[in-house]
């Protein structure tokens, strides 16, 4: 099992930024991707950004695309999600998302099995 806990979220201006943190513990070694995906009160859970676990393949969705930035830190066993510019629009609650199998399709919520609990982003115009 891996347990993931995000940090970070809170309330900010539009043009403002924020860093997003999700740190993994338990069976770490299995993880082979980490990602993040929001979600609004009654809508689907949207996807946002996901990493491999190297590091190095990153894919965006492309509402963030240029603005927010994915990156890992293997020794620490967190992932971040640095968020700039940010939009009334990107408000949602944030979560984040771990994988232990290979898969071609990290824009699928199904695709991911390990899930934090949220963290709530406020953007304010």
């Amino acid at each position: 099992q891996v347990q993931l806990v995000e940090s970070g979220g809170g309330s900010v201006q539009a043009g403002g930024s924020l860093r997003l943190s999700c740190a993994a513990s338990g069976r770490t070694f299995g993880i082979r991707a980490m990602g993040w995906f929001r979600q609004a009160p009654g809508k689907e859970r949207e996807f946002v950004a996901a990493i491999s676990w190297s590091g190095g393949y990153t894919v965006y969705a492309d509402s963030v695309k240029g603005r927010f930035t994915i990156s890992r830190d293997n020794a620490k066993n967190t992932e971040y999600l640095q968020m700039n510019s940010l939009k009334p629009e990107d408000t949602d609650v944030y979560y984040c998302a771990a994988r232990d199998f290979y898969s071609s399709r990290y824009d699928v919520g199904g695709n991911w099995n390990y899930w934090g609990q949220g963290t709530q982003v406020t953007v304010s115009s």
